[in-house]
């Protein structure tokens, strides 16, 4: 394999930091085009957050659309791939691209090189140093944990949990518990406890989510995700409602209003459709309850915003993740936007810096898996051109 030089050291390899999906597409795809790239992991293993999910979890897009560049998802995964075949097929995909993935590595911070142009420093674990050519942030939309700031949180005396500490409901059997907040996740551990022997399941809501079949008729949500994603919100939002009425059920009398926002409108403010794998059902037949938002926590109980006081043995947050990119690149002006996501990413580099890039910090409706792909070859094209 030759390397052209292009006017960079030879040796100056391309970095990509983080070995889930993301960042092993974009290794595939930039070795594809003979340029050498170094993935760095801070876990031991490639797919670590594929590693901690629920046991239930499932991927909500089909096999065949959910595939990494270079290689399918064996079809003996089924049409809605496991968590633990998401994360064999990761470690397959690594091996068959034999791409160097160094783990056990953190990068702390990143900045241009002092030398000129073109290059990259990044500060890693361990003192290293290491100099890059150029630079891919793939360290995912579900970085770290966060819980809100609720009055009486240091305070609090019942037991919580974030949801990516949640494997299966055999712990919470003949529990009272409380999940708050009705993403996808959400939505998934409620009916997973309800069906796996809790006593009692109250879902904290505080904005009324879209709820979609992953399936209507044999079509998957994700197909039509992919059709809309190029028109304009008001129509798609007008085409959700009528799909919604067809589709959904209306659970306004067990606490679930229809929402009052179109479905593309929220989606494009980052919050995406729930995939019904039960909830609807759980719903109806009483199996969760629907109350009102988390307001505060209280020695040992929750104050809901209707003013309820409530003291379930067990609250699970579902109440999604930070990016968590400030230390890395938040020194460098004009990268993040105000809620520290990157302002620039797939094949294009923020203003002014020039061979840094960023993927997986999206969750379109067309399909993480899918736009990591897309994204990857994209960026692999502009790399090699350089």
């Amino acid at each position: 394999m030759t390397l052209s030089t292009h006017g960079h050291h030879p040796q100056e390899p391309v970095y990509v930091i983080g070995a889930g999906p993301g960042g092993l597409a974009v290794a595939a795809t930039l070795r594809a085009r003979g340029v050498r790239a170094v993935v760095l992991e801070k876990s031991g293993s490639v797919g670590t957050s594929w590693r901690g999910h629920y046991d239930r979890l499932r991927l909500h897009t089909t096999r065949r659309l959910s595939g990494l560049p270079g290689m399918r998802i064996p079809r003996a995964y089924g049409r809605w791939v496991a968590r633990a075949d998401v994360v064999r097929y990761l470690e397959a995909y690594a091996e068959k691209h034999e791409l160097d993935v160094v783990t056990g590595v953190e990068v702390h911070r990143i900045e241009p090189a002092r030398n000129g142009i073109g290059s990259w420093t990044l500060h890693a674990s361990g003192g290293r140093r290491l100099t890059g050519r150029a630079v891919v942030v793939a360290t995912g939309h579900n970085h770290t944990p966060a819980v809100p700031a609720w009055p009486g949180l240091d305070t609090y005396e019942g037991r919580l949990l974030h949801a990516r500490e949640y494997r299966s409901p055999e712990p919470y059997a003949g529990e009272d518990v409380l999940v708050v907040g009705i993403g996808n996740t959400g939505a998934e551990i409620a009916a997973d406890l309800a069906e796996g022997g809790a006593a009692r399941v109250r879902i904290a809501v505080r904005t009324a989510p879209h709820i979609v079949r992953r399936t209507t008729a044999g079509w998957p949500a994700q197909r039509t995700g992919i059709l809309v994603r190029r028109l304009p919100a008001g129509l798609v939002d007008l085409m959700g409602r009528g799909l919604a009425r067809f589709a959904a059920p209306d659970l306004t009398a067990h606490g679930l209003p229809r929402p009052d926002t179109g479905l593309a409108t929220r989606a494009r403010a980052g919050a995406v459709p729930v995939q019904d794998v039960g909830l609807v059902d759980a719903v109806r037949s009483g199996k969760v309850e629907v109350v009102a938002a988390v307001e505060a926590l209280d020695g040992r109980e929750v104050v809901l915003a209707d003013g309820t006081r409530i003291a379930p043995d067990t609250v699970i947050a579902a109440t999604g993740y930070r990016r968590a990119l400030e230390p890395l690149v938040g020194h460098l002006g004009g990268v993040l936007d105000d809620l520290g996501r990157p302002l620039a990413r797939g094949p294009r580099c923020p203003e002014g810096y020039p061979g840094l890039y960023f993927t997986g910090f999206t969750n379109p409706i067309s399909g993480m898996l899918r736009e990591l792909s897309r994204d990857a070859e994209r960026i692999a094209r502009r790399i090699a051109r350089k």
